[in-house]
């Protein structure tokens, strides 16, 4: 885990959350309990507040940052995609956002909501609780099924079962050449 001071801000990482050695997390970040986040993975607090809740997975090569002064947060239960890019937005609880989507500054995203792969979701942009967002830019094409549901709290639970496996150990393996 690569964790930066930067001036006076430092990082705080909850109980049981895993933290890939490739990952960095710099300045004012508060990351919950029993997080993932993967490798390559860049959550910078240098401008501003950055805030993730529980059980909450950052997966490979995703950037979460935000304007000078401002807070992003990122709420529990959220699944954040390969690739995916958060930017100054707040995300509640109980969500997934798809890998390489893109939240814009101060873009909202409401409880049990679903971003699909590849959304753009621009600046200011509000979308009501339950709403399945897809495409450039982004809109809500309808509400999530119970179905729906069941994959977000399912993946929740994946990832903070994987935080703690992999916190109970990880091995480079060397090979010959």
């Amino acid at each position: 885990m690569v964790l930066y001071q930067f001036e006076d801000r430092n990082p705080i990482i909850g109980k049981d959350t895993y933290v890939a050695d490739s990952a960095e997390v710099i300045g004012d970040v508060i990351i919950g309990d029993e997080c993932y986040i993967g490798p390559g993975a860049k959550i910078r607090g240098d401008y501003g507040t950055i805030r993730i809740g529980n059980r909450t997975s950052i997966q490979e090569n995703s950037v979460i940052h935000v304007r000078v002064d401002e807070t992003c947060e990122i709420g529990n239960n959220v699944t954040v995609g390969h690739g995916a890019i958060i930017h100054g937005s707040l995300i509640h609880n109980n969500i997934i956002i798809g890998m390489g989507a893109v939240t814009a500054d101060k873009s909202i995203v409401n409880e049990w909501s679903i971003v699909g792969a590849g959304a753009l979701i621009p600046e200011n942009k509000e979308f009501k609780p339950n709403s399945l967002i897809l495409g450039v830019p982004a809109k809500a094409i309808r509400e999530v099924s119970e179905k729906h549901k069941l994959m977000i709290s399912y993946s929740a639970d994946l990832y903070a079962d994987l935080a703690k496996r992999y916190l109970k150990g990880i091995s480079k393996i060397e090979t010959m050449e």
